[in-house]
C-alpha cells in the first residue's frame, strides 16, 4: 500500500478514541490516515461498557454489528460488601426504559477489531503495525509525525491535525510534561481471566460484579465474557497492594481474592486462564487538551479509576467532541488551540461528574445505601449517573446532595490556551 505523505488528520493510534475520531472525520468528508503500533488483534483491559456508549455506536454506524456479535448484553450492575452481602443491583432500564440502557460485556480484541473495521469501512486509511514515534513540530504547531515500520523504516508524514490516541503511553502529554496524576486516586489493578465458574441467570447473566474485600481495602470486579470467560481484577490503593509486598503478581492477587470470599465461591472449579497482570498509578488528566495542530483523545488525555467502567465510554465521547472540533477547524481553516480544543469544558464536565462519583465509592465517611434510604427518591439519579448519561441529562444535582468531595478537592479545569 502507498503511504500517502500528506492528509488532512492523522490519527496516532488504532483504539477506540483513535477509531472513532477517524471514522467521525472520514464521514465528514476528511481525508484521515491512522497509525496504529501494535497488529489487531490485540489483548486490552476494560471489557465493560457503560450503558451510554449506545449513541457513539450509533453515530459510527456499528450498533447492528455489536448487536449480532456474541458480546455479552449488560443490564445492571451490582455491589458487594466487605462480608459477601449483595445490594439490590441497580438495573439501568429501571431509570431509562429505551435500548441504550442495555450495553455489552465485551472482549477488547474484538470489540476494537469491530471498530478499526469500521474506519477501513467508513474511508480511513489504516496502517499497521506502523508506531508513531514523534510529533513534528514547526514553530510551535503540530504539522505531521515521524513513524516507524515494522522493518525499522522512518517515514515522516504531514498533516494538518495530528489527534493523539496512543492510549496511556500519552505521547503528547508525556512529551509536553501535561499529564498530572490524581494524588487521591494512586490506586493498582492486579487482573486475569478465567473459564468456568458460577454465572448468573436471567437478567442477571450480563451483570458487572463489583465485591469489596474484608476490611475493604480493595475491591474486585468480575466481568462475564463470551465462552465462558470471566474477566477478574482487584483494585485497591498502591500504598495497600504493592507496598511491602516482595512477591510475584499472582501471589498479591492470591493474598487479596483469600480476602472475598464471596469471589471465591463464584470460581470454585474455574481455571484462571493467562498469568496475573498489572497497572498502577491510572487515574490522571493532561492540563490541555489541545495545541496548535494538535489533539488529546480518550487515554492519551485522561482515564479515571475503573470502578465504574468509564474508560471506553470516556474514550468514544472524546472522540466524538474532538472529531466536531476538528472538523469545525479545518472548515474555518483555524487549527489554533482555542478551535481545535473548544469542546474541552463539555468534556471535562462529564468527566468531572464521574470523577465525583469514584470519590464517593472511595470516601469513608460516604454509603451509598445511607444515602439512598435518606434519598430514595435519588436512585433514578443514581441509575442515570451509572449508565453514563452525564452528558444528556443534568447530575449536578445529586452530586451536590451526596457531596462526597474529600478535603482539598479540586474539580478538573482547563486554563485558557497556550499561545506561547
Amino acid at each position: 500500500m502507498r503511504l500517502e505523505t500528506q492528509t488532512d488528520v492523522l490519527v496516532a493510534g488504532g483504539g477506540p478514541a483513535g477509531s472513532a475520531t477517524a471514522t467521525l472525520l472520514a464521514r465528514a468528508g476528511h481525508s484521515v490516515l491512522l497509525l496504529e503500533r501494535e497488529a489487531f488483534p490485540r489483548f486490552r483491559i476494560g471489557e465493560s461498557l457503560m450503558p451510554a456508549t449506545y449513541w457513539t455506536f450509533q453515530r459510527l454506524g456499528v450498533l447492528e454489528k455489536l448487536r449480532a456479535s456474541s458480546f455479552v448484553r449488560k443490564e445492571s450492575v451490582q455491589f458487594f460488601t466487605g462480608d459477601g452481602r449483595g445490594a439490590v443491583p441497580f438495573y439501568f432500564t429501571d431509570a431509562d426504559p429505551h435500548e441504550s440502557s442495555v450495553t455489552w460485556q465485551v472482549d477488547r480484541a474484538g470489540f476494537d477489531q469491530v471498530l478499526l473495521d469500521n474506519a477501513r469501512e467508513k474511508g480511513v486509511q489504516v496502517l499497521q503495525p506502523m508506531g508513531v514515534t514523534q510529533v513534528l513540530m514547526e514553530e510551535g504547531r503540530a504539522v505531521g509525525v515521524r513513524a516507524q515500520d515494522p522493518d525499522g523504516g522512518i517515514r515522516e508524514i504531514r498533516a494538518r491535525v495530528v489527534v493523539d490516541a496512543t492510549g496511556q503511553s500519552a505521547l503528547l502529554a508525556s512529551r509536553l510534561g501535561l499529564k498530572v496524576d490524581d494524588p487521591r486516586l494512586r490506586h493498582a489493578a492486579f487482573f486475569t481471566r478465567y473459564r468456568g465458574g458460577m454465572r448468573e441467570q436471567g437478567r442477571d447473566a450480563g451483570a458487572t460484579l463489583i465485591l469489596h474485600t474484608e476490611g475493604e481495602k480493595s475491591w474486585f470486579w468480575s466481568i462475564p465474557l463470551p465462552g465462558d470467560l470471566v474477566s477478574i481484577g482487584v483494585v485497591g490503593h498502591i500504598d495497600h497492594l504493592l507496598k511491602g509486598r516482595a512477591g510475584h503478581p499472582q501471589a498479591v492477587y492470591d493474598e487479596e481474592l483469600a480476602r472475598c470470599p464471596a469471589l471465591q465461591q463464584r470460581l470454585e472449579g474455574a481455571a484462571q486462564v493467562g498469568p496475573v497482570q498489572v497497572l498502577r498509578d491510572f487515574s490522571y488528566a493532561s492540563r490541555r487538551i489541545a495545541g496548535d495542530g494538535w489533539v488529546l483523545v480518550g487515554d492519551a488525555f485522561g482515564f479515571l479509576d475503573p470502578i465504574y467502567s468509564s474508560g471506553v465510554f470516556l474514550a468514544l465521547k472524546s472522540a466524538e467532541f474532538a472529531a466536531d472540533s476538528i472538523h469545525d477547524a479545518l472548515a474555518a481553516g483555524d487549527v489554533s488551540a482555542a478551535r481545535l480544543g473548544r469542546h474541552g469544558p463539555d468534556f471535562i464536565a462529564g468527566m468531572e461528574a464521574l470523577r465525583r462519583l469514584v470519590y464517593a465509592y472511595y470516601d469513608p465517611r460516604f454509603s451509598f445505601a445511607r444515602f439512598l434510604k435518606a434519598h430514595p427518591d435519588a436512585r433514578g439519579d443514581l441509575v442515570n449517573l451509572l449508565i453514563g448519561n452525564v452528558y444528556r441529562k443534568p447530575c449536578t444535582g445529586i452530586l451536590e446532595v451526596m457531596d462526597a468531595r474529600p478535603p482539598g478537592y479540586l474539580p478538573l479545569r482547563l486554563p485558557p490556551p497556550d499561545r506561547s
